[in-house]
């Protein structure tokens, strides 16, 4: 079962950064993460949601792969490849995996204007190596489905963070 982690950040670009540093310890193995999002709340009030990947874009890379397949068949690879692409691209559009949506957008209204959250959804850790690499961010839980000692730990290790910088 994974583990949902939102921490706050003063800007999108910690927020940014603190994915990326994720994203190279997905690479090292340190973690194994169903969904990363950077939340936005703008200026303005507005909340974007940054996801890490395009669905829409993957169904349509692989809606167009399958429907060239399928027109070879009929003899028409071309238009095969355009039937599948926009399929492929409609249904990615409209599939949801990870973190709800709706529940991102109401955890990004909930930030200052200018603030960001990391929204993270972990299906398994080494929190003693990946915990450190993250601290130097600073940031502080705002919610998550960790254990209470757990949430304590790492929200003393940003904290610690924040005041040593």
């Amino acid at each position: 079962m994974s583990n949902l982690v939102a921490v706050a950040y003063p800007d999108a670009a910690t927020a940014d950064e603190v994915r990326t540093q994720l994203a190279q310890m997905m690479k090292e193995h340190l973690i194994e993460l169903d969904d990363a999002v950077v939340v936005v709340r703008q200026d303005d009030g507005k909340v974007k949601l940054h996801q890490a990947t395009s669905l829409a874009g993957a169904g349509a890379a692989g809606g167009a792969l399958w429907g060239g397949l399928i027109g070879l068949l009929f003899l028409s690879p071309l238009l095969g490849a355009a039937i599948g692409a926009a399929a492929g691209g409609a249904s990615g559009a409209l599939a949801d995996v990870g973190v709800d949506d709706n529940f991102m957008k109401e955890l990004g209204s909930k930030l200052t204007p200018g603030g960001a959250a990391l929204i993270v959804l972990v299906r398994s850790s080494t929190p003693d190596k990946v915990v450190p690499r993250i601290a130097q961010y600073g940031g502080h839980v705002i919610q998550s489905s960790l254990s209470h000692d757990a949430e304590e730990h790492l929200n003393a290790a940003l904290s610690q963070s924040a005041a040593a910088s």
